[in-house]
């Protein structure tokens, strides 16, 4: 399955080992929660759909990477205790706490959560002293004699033989003590991922162009070709700094993050076609409404005019302007959200109360819940922004009440909630700015290509995105639903006409 899958089923599977009873019980027993192994190449974002998932069932999460223990950090090291045996005192070994279950109880402190996922990387990877340690724990989940607190769920990941000369085969007894989950690398999952998270445009668009070049882990003589989706994920920030001091992008820089030279002087002439096209078409000011009706119908005859890879090249542009647009405005929606959360909370907390917590306290309460809550890792970054957010938005709300004289009061409320009004309207400006923009991306679209695949491209990439889906739920576009149907229809068509040849 492609790693979205596996997220999902990592989710399904936390849940269902953690449903309770009525008492509070466990209904799933211990000894039948098999652990979960991961099994794909490297690079893929196994690590990554461990954070989201572990923030999505609301969990802690302790991660460990078992290259780096040996059997003592494991499990323990030892020491002499004195015991009683039958009137005897005898010398006996014991062990202190595995640092790997400590790190668990230390998440479980600092974090308040009593339930969450213990994720071991490289788990076939591990020195052959540590090994019999692997099998005790996939079965009595413990390290030693120290188990692994109730209501945590491990989940184990590991590469193929083929991608690491340094990995152990399981046998057959430890296979039958895991939920084995294959995982294959999938460019069009990867680029949903990487639309939403802001992937530099030029790496969206040439994948979209040549995804055969996404994976790639090639046997030479010499060595290996590899080509990850952590390598182009890593290379996308890289562009980003080099594009801010104005440093050239070389191929050689290329492939250093993409281990294959012919991906990477690919990859790099397109980087800068991108560039010069981008500088060509203005799509910014395209987008914005600025360009005069002149210079948008000289454009859109450049564009038809252009080669295939102009073409797509040029509606993934459009894209990547309104990604950013996308972005920018689910920002300001889980602000708006955040802030509306707090002030209800606020609220609750003013009514009817002879001494109201002031503004300040409940703010200084939030950083704290914030402090930890990172120091856990429970938050995603865009969560994370968002509360950051809010808590400099309560601040300056302080300083309105001290300068009004209001305090937790009606009035006080009234003013808060005249400041949260602002905010709200601000968000309905981006929504109808951005709708703007969509419908001049479709007019320019089509005065340049008419109906044919470049508008097919830009209809599936706003599809694909989950920020421009959510945003179109909501603030419907009605270039995107004429076209989206269409192309629909016209699929649905296809369908039927391959049905049809079947039963000929």
């Amino acid at each position: 399955m492609n790693i979205k899958e596996a997220r999902e089923e990592i989710c399904n599977t936390v849940r269902a080992y953690l449903l309770r009873d009525e008492g509070g019980r466990y209904l799933y027993p211990s000894v039948r929660q098999r652990p979960i192994l991961l099994m794909g190449p490297p690079g893929v974002g196994k690590t990554a759909i461990l954070e989201q998932a572990a923030s999505r069932c609301g969990v802690g999460l302790v991660a460990y990477a078992l290259t780096h223990h040996t059997r003592q950090s494991a499990i323990g090291l030892p020491h002499i205790e004195k015991r009683l045996f039958g009137g005897r005192e005898l010398d006996v070994t014991e062990y202190t706490m595995s640092e790997i279950v400590a790190a668990v109880y230390d998440c479980m402190e600092r974090s308040g959560k009593r339930e969450g996922i213990l994720f071991l990387d490289e788990i076939n990877c591990v020195s052959e002293t540590l090994a019999p340690t692997m099998l005790q724990l996939l079965q009595n989940k413990s390290f030693g004699s120290h188990k692994l607190p109730e209501g945590w769920v491990l989940v184990t990941a590991g590469n193929p033989p083929e991608y690491n000369r340094a990995v152990r085969e399981f046998d057959v007894a430890t296979l039958d003590r895991v939920r084995q989950i294959d995982i294959e690398p999938d460019c069009g999952v990867w680029l949903e991922y990487a639309w939403e998270h802001g992937v530099h445009g030029a790496i969206v668009s040439y994948l979209g162009i040549r995804p055969e070049h996404f994976y790639r882990v090639e046997e030479r003589e010499d060595g290996r070709d590899f080509v990850t989706a952590r390598g182009w994920e890593d290379l996308s920030e890289l562009i980003r700094g080099y594009e801010t001091l104005d440093v050239p992008f070389t191929a050689a820089v290329a492939a250093q993050y993409l281990r294959k030279d012919e991906i990477a002087k690919s990859f790099a002439a397109y980087y800068q076609l991108y560039r010069h096209y981008g500088t060509d078409y203005a799509i910014p000011a395209l987008l914005s409404g600025e360009l005069d009706a002149e210079a948008r119908a000289a454009k859109a005859q450049m564009a038809g005019q252009g080669g295939f890879e102009e073409r797509l090249t040029v509606v993934q542009l459009i894209l990547d302007c309104l990604g950013a647009e996308f972005r920018r405005y689910a920002r300001a929606d889980r602000r708006t959200a955040a802030l509306h959360q707090a002030l209800s909370q606020l609220k609750g907390q003013w009514d009817g109360q002879a001494a109201p917590v002031t503004l300040e306290a409940f703010r200084v309460q939030r950083e704290d819940s914030l402090r930890v809550k990172l120091q856990a890792g429970l938050l995603e970054r865009p969560a994370q922004e968002a509360e950051a957010w809010v808590i400099d938005t309560l601040r300056r709300y302080e300083l309105l009440l001290k300068r009004e004289r209001l305090g937790g009061n009606a009035a006080g409320f009234d003013a808060l909630r005249r400041e949260f009004q602002k905010e709200v309207e601000g968000r309905g400006a981006l929504a109808s700015d951005l709708l703007a923009r969509l419908e001049r991306a479709f007019s320019f679209v089509l005065d340049s290509f008419g109906d044919g695949q470049e508008l097919l491209l830009l209809v599936s990439g706003l599809t694909r995105s989950p920020l421009a889906a959510a945003f179109l739920s909501e603030h419907p576009c009605k270039a995107y639903l004429q076209y989206s149907e269409k192309l629909l229809f016209r699929r649905q068509e296809r369908q039927l006409q391959e049905q049809c040849a079947e039963l000929l």
